[in-house]
């Protein structure tokens, strides 16, 4: 009796409905979950890149302090803030009051939508257009994201120079121990970042309202439908362009249309971060790390551009390419059969973690076992073939990238220090 009601609970308590997923298991599921969501993947993936090895490889309390605050405020407005202001605050609130009445929810329930689904909807031409420069109207709004991150440099060197009275990298980076500060810099680098920050606000609000002006009346202009459709999907047109001149090929227009989407993607009906707004993000800071850098002297300037290029493009595209290459690998080597799998055209597709019960119930039947047996083993798998790409980047871009860039700028000062002597 005991055994039963241990097992209808443990069963209850999983996330697999009628499946028992032991705790040592959940775990790895929990990780899976976690991997398969673009916000919460990116977001451990990119702290535990970019954070860990620096927190490891501190090189004074200011240094440590200030890329903690940067590294943790930039990790929520890369993978969280444009999904929080498109989906809460834009879609469900503001957006959604300027609409008319009788389309409210019309349009907010479409939302999510692509734009040629839109399109292809079943419904009149002027709601298809409202639902399109609505979306445009958002997208236009979330122009804080990037402005915000550009800034956030600026805020960090506000943040160093009044806590820690320091605004010479030099001093930061513990390079020189006598740790005098220059006035002036002090100075030049407090009004700029102000400069900056003023700014942010300013382009903030601007793309509020020009959202919220085509959200409300772009839909009676064509040329505002032209443009809300471009600024959605971007790489759709500039694939248009490169066929007219003779330039096809199916894996420039997917990643041009992946990587130059600034329309959000479709979760489960709600707005969630795409891999366009992500890009978009991240050069954004790369230039505002490096006009901040600038104030600070060469060597944070040189640093920045050692390792922050690197960073981004990391975080970007993620363990894309190792993981491409460890799944071909798995492939050759025939592990995982009923995970790994080759499509009719040519790419190696790996199910969900949705798609894992079915699996294991097909199995189950075959093999004469358990579909909790079954179900485990894929987790398991699953979790090998997610997690050894993670561990990778996190040891190749995190420790590796951080140490060498540490010992690069040290060479740097040390290389200047024995050039004025």
């Amino acid at each position: 009796m005991l055994s039963s009601v241990n097992s209808y609970q443990s069963r209850k308590n999983s996330n697999f409905q009628g499946f028992a997923v032991p705790a040592s298991t959940k775990i790895l599921d929990g990780f899976i979950k976690s991997q398969e969501n673009l916000s919460s993947t990116r977001f451990i993936q990119d702290t535990a890149t970019n954070w860990l090895p620096k927190a490891a490889l501190s090189r004074s309390k200011a240094d440590f302090w200030e890329f903690s605050l940067l590294e943790f405020a930039e990790s929520g407005l890369f993978y969280f803030a444009a999904p929080i202001l498109g989906e809460h605050l834009y879609r469900n609130q503001i957006f959604k009051k300027i609409q008319p009445k009788d389309l409210k929810s019309s349009i907010s329930e479409k939302l999510p939508m692509s734009v040629s689904e839109i399109k292809q909807a079943g419904v009149d031409s002027v709601l298809k257009k409202r639902v399109i420069t609505t979306k445009a109207g958002i997208v236009l709004a979330c122009l804080a994201v990037p402005v915000l991150e550009y800034a956030l440099s600026f805020a960090k060197n506000l943040f160093t120079l009044k806590v820690f009275h320091l605004s010479d990298f030099n001093n930061v980076a513990n390079l020189n121990k006598e740790k005098k500060e220059d006035a002036a810099q002090q100075k030049r680098v407090e009004v700029h970042a102000k400069q900056e920050l003023r700014k942010a606000g300013i382009l903030s609000a601007a793309g509020l309202g020009a959202g919220l002006l085509l959200a409300s009346r772009g839909h009676k202009s064509a040329n505002a439908l032209k443009f809300s459709e471009a600024l959605l999907e971007p790489g759709k047109y500039i694939s248009k362009g490169l066929h007219t001149i003779g330039i096809k090929s199916k894996n420039t227009d997917k990643f041009l249309k992946d990587y130059l989407k600034l329309d959000f993607d479709n979760q489960n009906g709600k707005l969630a971060l795409s891999k366009g707004q992500l890009a978009v993000t991240c050069i954004t800071g790369l230039f505002g790390y490096s006009e901040a850098a600038k104030d600070r002297g060469k060597l944070d300037f040189y640093e920045v551009w050692t390792r922050v290029p690197l960073v981004v493009l990391y975080t970007i595209f993620g363990s894309a390419l190792f993981d491409e290459g460890f799944k071909k690998l798995l492939l050759k080597m025939g592990k995982y059969p009923e995970l790994v799998k080759k499509s009719k055209d040519g790419t190696i597709n790996i199910p969900t973690r949705k798609e894992l019960p079915n699996i294991a119930n097909k199995l189950a039947q075959k093999n004469k076992t358990s579909s909790d047996k079954e179900l485990k083993k894929l987790i398991q798998q699953k979790s090998v073939i997610t997690g050894v790409p993670y561990l990778f980047s996190l040891l190749a871009m995190g420790f590796s990238l951080t140490a060498i860039t540490r010992i690069w700028t040290k060479y740097r000062y040390n290389h200047q220090y024995d050039n004025k002597n």
